[in-house]
């Protein structure tokens, strides 16, 4: 619950709701996991809470640490349904991201994606997203500095989960991340992102464009038959006219379908119309018998987009050895 929605709920049961805050901060600062760790609440207010409310938890059931330092975490959120989460600490570690999932399985089937193989078996609910990064945060030791909804599933067709729970971490009073760390991402739901802006969330958001054609998109990205290229970079042009941000277009390198010398011309003009930076992530997954590209082939490809002047970052892609990097999250081997 929002600290708005527990006041009203403890309202309903009664109490006065200075209550909620103490609630709060017992969840969210001292981490309590049962009612009976609530020190500060009369022992009957104690025992009221225990018949009205639950604290629940997800389970872990797989921990994996790369070489490079990146941990993956497998948990049961349900009977039959788990999900994976990832811890990636950066450069001297001043940056410590968790990648946090928003489905079990996705309902789209983006052909580099192992995600996209598993079937749909729902959305998760706000506590579940949150507590991912309870759990993960317990488990290494430490805290984040950044949180991603890159994880499994689609952000936007989960939306109202989602943004609850990115507004819980941007709350000063549990982990007062700043908007601007706090990253959405979608693979062009265009309804996710008319509703985004309607609200004027605060939060960074990329989308996934992995091809500037947008006959060829289709064969990549399945959404583009519902959203059409041309409507998904509407619908980005409109976000930074009306919220005045800049927005991220994540673009996977796959050698043979998407880095060609005409590939990279067409998106050079795309970037060019949006006020944008682009997130270049080299292919993980080897399905469909393609391939990841060579350190030349990244260079080359990153020097033909330079032309854009937009910001080009090349994320490097950790977690590999443990299937915990950019597309290879699947709950299950692939």
């Amino acid at each position: 619950m929002s600290l708005h929605a527990l006041e009203t709920f403890i309202k309903e049961l009664g109490e006065n709701s200075y209550r909620a805050k103490q609630i709060y901060a017992g969840l969210y600062k001292d981490r309590f996991t049962n009612f009976d760790e609530f020190s500060t609440l009369p022992k009957t207010f104690r025992e009221l809470l225990k018949e009205k409310a639950e604290i629940l938890s997800i389970k872990l059931d797989k921990h994996l640490i790369s070489k490079d330092g990146t941990q993956k975490m497998t948990f049961a959120v349900e009977e039959g349904k788990v999900i994976e989460t990832v811890w990636i600490p950066t450069g001297d570690e001043e940056r410590k991201t968790i990648c946090i999932s928003s489905q079990v399985g996705c309902t789209l089937s983006c052909a580099f994606c192992a995600t996209g193989l598993l079937d749909f078996k729902g959305n998760l609910k706000v506590w579940q997203i949150v507590d991912q990064i309870l759990q993960v945060e317990k488990i290494v030791g430490d805290r984040c500095t950044n949180i991603v909804f890159m994880g499994m599933g689609e952000p936007m067709h989960n939306y109202d989960s989602v943004i609850q729970s990115a507004h819980i971490f941007h709350d000063p009073q549990t982990w007062n991340l700043g908007a601007k760390r706090i990253t959405i991402s979608t693979a062009g739901v265009v309804t996710g992102i008319e509703r985004f802006i309607k609200n004027k969330e605060p939060f960074n958001f990329a989308i996934s464009l992995n091809h500037p054609n947008p006959v060829t998109r289709k064969t990549i990205m399945g959404i583009d038959e519902k959203y059409p290229l041309e409507v998904l970079l509407k619908s980005a042009r409109d976000f930074t006219k009306t919220l005045g941000r800049r927005i991220t277009f994540e673009y996977i390198m796959i050698p043979g379908v998407n880095m060609g010398k005409e590939n990279a011309l067409k998106l050079v003009k795309i970037l060019r119309s949006v006020n944008c930076k682009i997130n270049l992530i080299p292919l993980n997954t080897e399905l469909h018998g393609w391939r990841k590209p060579n350190e030349d082939e990244i260079d080359t490809f990153r020097e033909l987009l330079k032309s854009s002047k937009v910001p080009i970052l090349n994320r490097r892609s950790p977690g590999k050895d443990i299937n915990g990097a950019c597309g290879m999250l699947a709950a299950v081997s692939y």
